[in-house]
């Protein structure tokens, strides 16, 4: 049965999705879903077919497994809410394609063909376009030729449609102005930090009643977890690697294939400030040689950050035609302009590493290692069937251990035990899941071993004895006593600050920072030092307790952006783009749900259900 599809969805999802073709040449090789069911709903008189669905689906599984580095399953993408994303996009598409088709918005057949005719995925080795590709598309699409070009004309019109209703829209240039004003004024400021010597005298020691007291009030600091009494056996590869021979012969294939591990040549940390021609690049040089401008300045004036024009550690090589120029530099310094792959480039170089040769003989002891181990674990895994038939047979475990040369030991494992075999994750879950009952059974660890368990014992978690974390308690009683010392021993130099005295006729250690930016970073400060700053008036002092740490402020000065410099123009430039286009997809975002909303949709639930099956 068909059932209302909810209308209610963010903005970002339909914006993303129109700018899919959801059918379009993306879906280049998806193979025909359709075994039966055709449609998967309907928006006003538009269908929505199962194999839009599908290929669209795949697609965005396909897109979101790149970001995140790994192939998503069907059933994590359903946790994330894909799948109901992509019905909600193809909703909107049907949506909008009614509606152009209503206003009778439409691309010519000369449009469609050129289209078709300079599709990438269409064209053969000649470079022109190839009708056998473009057949075999059509057939594993599942569709005919005049299918394919309706699509790719609703597809036009809903482009047409979008383009006439976000065409024009800027964003008010007092706005941009005004947050460009907020975010380059800068502030200069002298911060302490309140450190126990700063104390007239050290906090006293704990009294037994006040140990008692802490120890009662902060009983879940003193827990002991539960612990589970584990015996275990277990084989690695270093337990075996001393049965392993190794030739030379052997070494030097090892070392050949981890050559350029050994052999690692010359790199320079360079940062590459592209121009859009020589002349500016040039200008820009002029300046920096004049001392008008640092390259810091120069990279902000491009509306960049530090990180937008770090290369890393490059080789010659990788620097192309500017290469020599850059490598010639025995210290750090700024050249150019010269010809980079995007275009004329001021490149800076802040680094030399030399090369690190590491040879043969150097390489020897770890090469072997590596191969020993390598080979270790294959004996490793030879010996696992033999060890789970000596399991299965019901022979203990110290048996086991015996017969096999397996290590036999025993760990009062918890949450917090590390180190040995406790600092493999495979061990640690099955330890964690382990029951009284349960058979040993082998498992494998990362790093080639097998082991298997009991569980002997469960001792629940316990409140530990007070003698037994004394020093602890004491040590933690002591550190809230003082930060309570502190923070008095603020308010009243705070009282001192108010009536004309200056951090440093305090004693105290300062730091002084000024035209400090409101992204800026204070060094070994909490970042609430930076932002408290910024909410406060010049001459203003101010007492910051963040980060168990306790910071005088005083406020020197407030420094208002300058509106008239290019960097600030350029920021102001780039908050009203980003504002505009903001807007832009708001109003589309609001003139989708109206044009949704005068429409009935339906979604088969069973028709879903089928796509989804097909995906798992």
């Amino acid at each position: 049965m068909s059932t209302p599809l909810r209308k209610k969805r963010g903005h970002s999802v339909i914006w993303g999705v129109l700018a899919l073709m959801m059918i379009g040449l993306g879906g280049y090789g998806v193979t025909n879903f359709s075994q039966g069911v055709t449609d998967l709903g309907t928006v006003g008189d538009r269908k929505i077919s199962v194999n839009d669905y599908h290929r669209a689906l795949q697609s965005e599984m396909a897109s979101l497994s790149n970001q995140v580095g790994q192939q998503l399953t069907f059933e994590q993408a359903q946790q994330m809410g894909l799948d109901r994303q992509v019905q909600a996009t193809l909703v909107a598409a049907a949506a909008l394609e009614g509606e152009a088709a209503r206003l009778g918005i439409s691309i010519g057949d000369v449009q469609i063909k050129d289209r078709i005719m300079a599709a990438p995925g269409f064209q053969g080795p000649d470079g022109k376009f190839n009708r056998d590709a473009y057949a075999e598309f059509l057939r594993q699409q599942g569709l005919n030729e005049a299918q394919f070009e309706r699509k790719l004309r609703d597809e036009g019109a809903r482009t047409i449609l979008q383009g006439a209703v976000v065409t024009g829209v800027e964003a008010p240039e007092d706005i941009a102005a005004r947050i460009a004003a907020w975010r380059a004024e800068t502030r200069s400021f002298t911060f302490a930090e309140l450190i126990p010597s700063d104390l007239p005298a050290p906090v006293p020691a704990p009294t037994a009643d006040e140990i008692k007291a802490w120890y009662d009030a902060h009983n879940a600091s003193y827990m002991r977890p539960e612990t589970r009494k584990i015996t275990y056996v277990w084989l690695s590869p270093d337990d075996m690697k001393d049965q392993v021979q190794v030739d030379e012969k052997t070494l030097k294939d090892a070392y050949a294939a981890r050559k350029s591990d050994f052999v690692v040549p010359e790199k320079r940390m360079v940062s590459r400030l592209v121009y859009p021609t020589a002349d500016e690049a040039a200008k820009a040089k002029a300046r920096l040689d004049a001392k008008e401008a640092s390259f810091e300045d120069l990279v902000r004036e491009r509306g960049l950050a530090p990180a937008d024009v770090d290369l890393g550690e490059v080789t010659k090589e990788d620097l192309g035609p500017a290469g020599d120029a850059v490598f010639a530099l025995k210290e750090p310094a700024v050249i150019g302009p010269l010809d980079s792959d995007l275009g004329p480039a001021l490149f800076s170089m802040n680094g030399i590493l030399d090369a690190q040769i590491t040879t043969f003989d150097e390489a020897r002891d770890e090469l072997r290692n590596e191969v020993a181990i390598d080979r270790a674990r294959r004996l490793v895994s030879d010996k696992a069937g033999q060890i789970e038939d000596a399991l299965a047979s019901g022979a203990s475990l110290a048996d086991v251990a015996k017969d096999e040369g397996m290590t036999l030991g025993h760990i009062d494992f918890n949450s917090e035990s590390e180190g040995g075999i406790s600092g493999y994750e495979a061990f640690r879950k099955a330890a964690l899941a382990a029951t009284p009952d349960a058979f040993p059974t082998l498992t494998a660890l990362d790093d080639g071993g097998v082991f298997a368990l009991q569980l002997d014992k469960i001792d629940p978690a316990a409140l530990k004895p007070l003698d037994e974390v004394k020093d602890k308690v004491i040590a933690d009683w002591t550190a809230d006593e003082t930060h309570k010392h502190l923070l008095t021993l603020a308010q009243e130099q705070i009282a001192e600050l108010d009536n004309g005295a200056t951090l440093d006729k305090l004693g105290l250690v300062t730091t002084h920072l000024e035209d400090f930016a409101r992204d800026g970073f204070v060094q070994d400060a909490d970042p609430a030092v930076g932002k408290e700053v910024f909410a406060m008036t010049a001459g203003d002092h101010k007492v910051v307790d963040a980060g168990g740490k306790v910071y005088l402020l005083s406020l020197d000065s407030v420094t208002p952006a300058d509106m008239a410099s290019e960097q600030v123009r350029a920021l102001r430039d780039k908050i009203r783009a980003s504002l505009s286009q903001s807007t832009g997809r708001d109003l589309f975002d609001a003139f989708t749900r109206a044009v949704e909303s005068t429409q009935k949709v339906t979604l088969d639930q069973a028709a879903i259900n089928a796509v989804d099956a097909q995906m798992r």
